[in-house]
């Protein structure tokens, strides 16, 4: 029989992509329900809060897998704690509960803060989160890890369905009266696609195939900021100004504009998190480099950017 696969936050971003990537597989899916349905109406469906401890008793019987990308992202410090740290303790509880083989969690490489991070493996770095998501998110590894789950720490997604990186940096381009110092930093990046793809592959691996459990989740080519904010750029067809400013004057612009200044610190600065291990463990080909990955999903950028 094909393996059972429960996926939290499958109407979202990534973890609709993983629903569609875990079909691919044959996998009989159970998806969680919460203020939207997913698109999958072959699935099963349950009700599930992680807000909520009392609706989550029973949704992992019969699973083989849970794949746990459901998160909180921003909003306040309470119902961050809620939903990341007890709601995916609660969640973790009933999956062991319920037997569920193996549990792969999709969290964030920015639990480790602020810094600078070239080629840096998950054993090498020490976490530091700065906000209420990145510290709550950090508080759900712990949970995923102490039932022996899988942890994978991606740092910027995307592609069809990005609310966040391609919009904030068109936010950010249109905010600011220059260059910061000719974006000299590379970071690390991977198309929604190939993170579904690892998410899966993480989740149906046989035993013995992972050798860690905690991984980074990237392309292995880092990306230039400035060729990530020219392909923004030329999507939202946002006018770059040539002249140069430092981070200073960065900061004050963004800070007028009602926009965070931290968000530049990942743009001035060098964010490569090295994701080899995860790509060969699973025996997975790592997918196109950003330009090719960017081209494919450069109609659907156009119609937000601009609409935006």
């Amino acid at each position: 029989m094909p393996p059972t696969v429960l996926i939290t936050g499958a109407a979202g971003f990534v973890g609709g992509h993983v629903a569609r990537e875990a079909r691919r597989h044959h996998a009989r899916l159970r998806l969680t329900v919460h203020r939207r349905t997913p698109c999958e109406p072959t699935a099963d469906l349950v009700h599930a809060d992680l807000a909520e401890p009392a609706s989550l008793p029973g949704i992992c019987e019969g699973v083989d897998v849970l794949i746990h990308c459901a998160a909180q992202i921003g909003g306040d410090a309470e119902t961050n704690e809620a939903v990341n740290a007890r709601g995916t303790a609660a969640l973790v509880a009933e999956a062991r509960r319920a037997g569920v083989r193996r549990i792969v969690q999709l969290s964030t490489a920015s639990v480790y803060g602020r810094g600078t991070f070239r080629g840096s493996h998950p054993e090498d770095l020490v976490r530091n989160p700065g906000s209420a998501t990145s510290r709550t998110r950090a508080g759900a590894e712990d949970a995923v890890l102490g039932a022996g789950g899988v942890v994978l720490r991606p740092h910027l997604v995307y592609g069809s369905g990005d609310a966040w990186v391609g919009p904030g940096i068109a936010g950010i381009l249109r905010a600011l009266p220059g260059t910061v110092d000719g974006w000299p930093a590379r970071t690390s990046m991977i198309a929604v696609t190939d993170l579904a793809r690892l998410l899966v592959a993480a989740g149906l691996a046989p035993a013995g195939t992972l050798s860690a459990s905690v991984y980074h989740a990237a392309h292995p080519e880092p990306v230039a900021i400035a060729a990530l904010l020219r392909a923004v750029a030329a999507c939202g067809a946002i006018a770059c100004p040539a002249g140069r400013i430092d981070a200073e004057t960065a900061r004050a612009a963004l800070a007028a504009r009602g926009l965070p200044s931290s968000s530049l610190d990942m743009l001035t600065t060098d964010h490569v998190f090295d994701g080899t291990r995860l790509w060969a463990d699973l025996g997975q080909p790592p997918g196109v480099a950003f330009p090719e990955g960017w081209r494919r999903s450069a109609r659907w950028y156009r119609e937000v950017l601009r609409a935006g």
